[in-house]
């Protein structure tokens, strides 16, 4: 299922301004606008929202907007330059992540996502890291997914809501929506509006050939693209620093086995290229270029730096079953998207002292079958709170120096949240005697605690009077179970006194 982002910037002129003046930037209550040639007119090509708030619009006469608003900030528009940044930002964008990104001037970029969101953890998080990225730059940015760029592009520009479009849900998104929604030109879209069609539905769902009459063909396109019935090819962005390496066949080629031969001739080539260049691969894109435009993209990671060309050849070998090929595949090119420097260096270990065992091929496997973000280790973090005292790392990131303190067990498997229990207990110390949880009574044959821990006051003020008792239980069946009470018996101040189950042991 093909999935393709559109990832839209509003202000993309202005902002790319701003952030190239830094610290010379206006400030930004000051009304700018952007102008530039338009035929013989001089008009207003971007303005920031202070602008556009007191009037200014994109198309308006410069003269006029300076006319309008007092104090206003005209600077010179740079087509060109924005272009230009746009082709590095899809740069970016392919890097990060997925294989195939270009750029949709004046204001935005596809990117098909197709297998690659699982990597950021999924669609939502992929779409949110986006913006959020974009925005601690500087640079405003809205984003939407679904199965044709047409249907993003719609949604992205003239919705609030529904950023990720099913393949069954295309209509119902992009329906109601304006006509400026399919790309069509300007001139065109009067027209129809002079005519009674307003929304996209209003022309989706007509007969095509009286439209195709009247119209041209241009509005058929685009209905097309945006529903899926036409497929809309993406050109990828080439980035000149990147080791590639590439083959065209002079034949289509498509069997599983042909593809595992051809990679494992490219890999190789690439790995003499990177040696060249003292360069190990971080992430490999792999892109298979069809009879009919479209591209098949696969993108894998590795966790160290690597040129092994056989264990590359591996990784990328075990995705060629997402490879669908179609009518065959004319082109193939293989790109170290993200390389670092490697030297090789002689073992440090001393005679007979056992070498430490190499796992990041394990991890690479693993992180490209089940997705990165599944993949870490438990490292210890300075809290006193339980689900403070834990967070995720990479899994061959280095040891921190904090360590668990072995003074305070703490249970092998710790609930996500708290859950409450039923139970009974003397006040202050004491614990429960029996307790249900999860609808079973359990009677408690054994008990230690309290362990008391106070909240972290310095985090937020209803932690300067929270405390929790924590104790450890064993039921008549051997189990052992992490319970706390929310206060230290006594003061209300400082919890309710409700019973909580955090954790298991064994």
């Amino acid at each position: 299922m093909r999935r393709v982002v559109s990832l839209y910037l509003p202000n993309w002129p202005v902002d790319r301004l701003l952030r190239g003046l830094g610290e010379a930037a206006p400030p930004p209550d000051l009304p700018l606008i952007l102008a530039g040639r338009a035929g013989r007119r001089r008009t207003v090509l971007a303005a920031n929202r202070v602008a556009m708030a007191q009037g200014a619009r994109v198309g308006m006469a410069a003269t006029q907007a300076q006319a309008l608003i007092p104090g206003l900030d005209v600077r010179e528009a740079d087509p060109k330059g924005d272009e230009a940044a746009l082709g590095r930002l899809a740069v970016w964008a392919m890097r990060r992540y997925a294989p195939v990104c270009q750029p949709d001037p004046p204001d935005g970029l596809a990117i098909d996502a197709t297998g690659a969101a699982h990597l950021k953890g999924g669609e939502a998080a992929m779409l949110a890291d986006m913006i959020e990225r974009l925005g601690a730059e500087g640079v405003a940015a809205d984003a939407a997914i679904g199965p044709t760029y047409g249907a993003a592009h719609a949604v992205v520009r003239f919705r609030r809501t529904h950023r990720i479009i099913m393949p069954d849900a295309i209509d119902a998104a992009i329906g109601g929506l304006p006509l400026a929604g399919l790309r069509l030109p300007s001139e065109l879209i009067a027209h129809l509006n002079r005519m009674g069609f307003d929304r996209i539905a209003d022309v989706a769902h007509r007969p095509r050939a009286p439209l195709a009459l009247r119209f041209g063909h241009e509005l058929g396109r685009r209905i097309d693209q945006a529903y899926g019935r036409l497929e809309e090819p993406l050109i990828p962005v080439e980035a000149p620093e990147v080791p590639t390496v590439s083959r065209v066949f002079g034949e289509p080629i498509g069997a599983p086995e042909t593809l595992a031969r051809h990679i494992t001739s490219l890999t190789s080539e690439l790995c003499t290229a990177m040696e060249t260049l003292g360069l190990g691969a971080r992430r490999l894109d792999w892109l298979c270029f069809r009879v009919d435009n479209r591209i098949e993209a696969q993108r894998v990671g590795l966790a160290r730096p690597s040129r092994d060309a056989l264990r590359l050849a591996r990784l990328l070998s075990d995705r060629i079953e997402k490879i669908d090929p179609g009518f065959g595949i004319e082109r193939m090119t293989l790109s170290a998207v993200q390389a670092e420097p490697l030297h090789w260096k002689p073992g440090e270990s001393a005679l007979g002292q056992a070498e430490t065992p190499d796992l990041s091929e394990l991890v690479d496997v693993l992180s490209n079958r089940i997705g990165a973000q599944r993949l870490y280790r438990l490292v210890p973090i300075e809290s006193d709170v339980p689900e403070r005292s834990v967070g995720k790392a990479p899994p061959l990131s280095v040891a921190p120096v904090l360590d668990w303190t072995p003074e305070w067990p703490r249970p092998a498997r710790l609930l996500k949240r708290p859950e409450p229990v039923e139970t009974m207990a003397l006040l202050p110390d004491n614990p429960p005697t029996h307790f249900t949880w999860r609808g079973v009574r359990r009677r408690v044959v054994k008990a230690d605690g309290p362990e008391r821990i106070f909240g972290e006051w310095r985090r937020r003020d209803a932690e300067v009077w929270a405390v929790r008792d924590y104790f450890q239980v064993e039921d008549e069946a051997g189990r052992r179970f992490w319970l706390f009470r929310a206060g230290n018996g006594e003061d209300q101040r400082t919890g309710s006194h409700a019973w909580f189950m955090h954790g298991l042991f064994g």
